[in-house]
């Protein structure tokens, strides 16, 4: 199993004096500094208006963090799809798969927040159509390698186009990011790799085994080949319960001050295809730290990361992306978390950081 940095660059916090520039900035840092210590990706989100986080442009940080590293994947986390159109999507992760030297791994998604599609002109209501066409129209144009081709669908229609350059990598691994089952159905319909969040997971399915056997069933209905699965995990190390006591009520924190007010949970203008949400917003309202179990953080010490994650790798998952820096977490408490999970947790799974880590 491999581990990746991840962050949704959370900033949306009440009396929050942390600058957004600045924290983009330590974010960068802190995905360079993935690289140094073993780390197999860096899955940066994006996001809009400071409705939750504050960086908008993930392909341009991991260009410059391309610029500056040769092993390090490079993802978003993930594009939020219909609010660009693809063929400027596939463009752009063609050429930093390029330029890096066939190192991206693509992710898309649709996004949660409404504040974030009305300044785009774009319909939150039919996202989910949009998404899907758009996610076609991307797989489409890259696997045309340099040969023009035609779209007429509903929301985008063109002829005669290429897009160049060509990536290096042929397919660039995609992945669908997934709190539902159309999401779910998508991937496996598209032959793509999937991303969960286990909160959601467990929330919606049970866990990540039972979405890792809806998957696998429905790649089979489809006469796909599974690609990989991958979940991400809030992470916070603890040795005394004092120090859990403050890493559980940061995570809370996160919950009331960022998730609940960006997820559509009211059942009066939640779109249909968004209506699990409003009861992942009700029991997010209602948290307490006890409640925050293997299902959804990491925190601990590092056996217990360790123990919670051979679970995680039995349920068929191959990769964790990590989130540290949740929660106004200080920009050295995170690199000092991100060094002692690749010191003290990663080498007890088998992977390529063993390697890069001795290296």
């Amino acid at each position: 199993m491999e581990f990746g940095y991840f962050t949704l660059s959370d900033n949306h916090y009440d009396n929050n004096t942390r600058a957004p520039n600045r924290f983009i900035e330590d974010i960068t840092e802190e995905a360079l500094y993935a690289d140094q210590i073993g780390m197999h990706s860096a899955w940066i989100g994006e996001h809009h208006f400071n409705s939750l986080g504050v960086l908008s442009c993930p392909d341009l940080v991991l260009s410059f963090i391309a610029a500056r590293t040769k092993h390090i994947r490079l993802a978003p986390a993930v594009t939020v799809l219909p609010l660009h159109h693809p063929i400027r999507v596939a463009e752009q992760w063609a050429t930093l798969d390029l330029l890096s030297n066939g190192r991206v791994d693509f992710a898309a998604g649709r996004g949660y927040d409404r504040r974030e599609y009305l300044p785009f002109g774009v319909s939150f209501e039919d996202n989910q159509s949009i998404f899907d066409e758009g996610l076609e129209v991307v797989r489409k144009l890259w696997a045309a390698e340099g040969k023009r081709i035609d779209h007429k669908g509903k929301h985008y229609r063109f002829e005669d186009v290429r897009i160049t350059p060509q990536p290096v990598q042929k397919p660039i691994p995609t992945y669908v990011a997934s709190f539902s089952k159309p999401s779910i159905e998508l991937a496996a319909r598209l032959g793509c790799g999937l991303i969960v969040a286990p909160f959601a997971a467990a929330m919606s399915f049970g866990g990540l085994r039972q979405v890792a056997d809806l998957y696998h069933e429905t790649c089979a209905k489809y006469g796909n080949k599974p690609g990989r699965l991958m979940c991400s995990y809030f992470t916070h190390f603890a040795d005394t319960r004092e120090q859990e006591d403050a890493q559980r009520a940061r995570q809370i924190r996160y919950y009331k001050e960022c998730v609940i007010p960006a997820f559509p949970g009211d059942p009066r203008t939640a779109p249909p295809s968004y209506r699990y949400f409003i009861d992942m917003v009700d029991r997010l309202q209602k948290v307490k730290p006890e409640d925050l179990t293997e299902n959804s953080v990491l925190v601990g010490p590092s056996a217990r990361i360790a123990e919670t994650l051979k679970k995680v790798e039995a349920a068929g998952f191959e990769e964790v992306i990590l989130y540290f820096n949740v929660g106004l977490k200080p920009h050295n408490q995170v690199k000092d978390e991100m060094d002692r999970f690749m010191r003290e947790v990663a080498p007890h799974f088998e992977g390529k950081h063993k390697a890069r880590r001795a290296a």
